[in-house]
């Protein structure tokens, strides 16, 4: 077929590709509110998201891909936070860490609600865990700090996120950090 202006898309493949990302994400979301990840069949994700199986593979390979670019995505305003901020000790990072979940309730509590809160473990970790150069001091301080940050957010879920931003840091810091 020859591609013409009547039958070529107006949008580049960049921007159909951040289309497709962003409605089955957004399908996704819509379908986890109704049932579990497991019984979230890939033909059903794409029809509520009213694109191809194609589309998604060519984006995707499993629907926690999905949630994980995701978590991904709004998690990295966080951190770009966490490295502006004048103060750079562990509790500040905790005021800004909690404050972001609660700016993202919703999802949160949504991935808690269905087990799906271990994703987040992966995104602190690859964020802020240990990377191969660091020296083994750096490897294990980073290490302890990220499953420290994971460990406080899973029981705040657990808990039903009670405490606010204020809160958490403060007692994150009474424990000596």
């Amino acid at each position: 077929m020859r591609q013409n202006p009547q039958n070529v898309s107006p949008m580049s493949n960049e921007g159909r590709n951040a289309y497709v990302i962003r409605h089955l994400t957004d399908a996704l979301l819509k379908l986890l509110h109704k049932k579990p990840l497991q019984e979230i069949s890939i033909s059903e994700l794409c029809a509520q998201a009213g694109v191809g199986r194609a589309s998604f593979y060519r984006n995707f390979d499993s629907k926690e891909d999905i949630l994980k670019t995701y978590l991904r995505e709004i998690f990295q305003s966080c951190m770009e936070a966490c490295e502006n901020s004048h103060d750079r000790n562990l509790s500040a990072t905790i005021r800004i860490l909690f404050s972001h979940y609660e700016e993202y309730r919703n999802f949160y509590s949504l991935l808690n609600e269905r087990d799906l809160i271990y994703m987040l473990k992966d995104v602190i970790i690859a964020i802020c865990g240990p990377r191969p150069e660091a020296s083994a001091i750096e490897a294990y301080s980073s290490a302890f700090a990220a499953y420290s940050l994971y460990g406080w957010t899973e029981v705040w879920f657990q808990r039903g996120m009670k405490e606010n931003s204020e809160e958490m840091a403060s007692m994150f810091q009474g424990q000596g950090f």
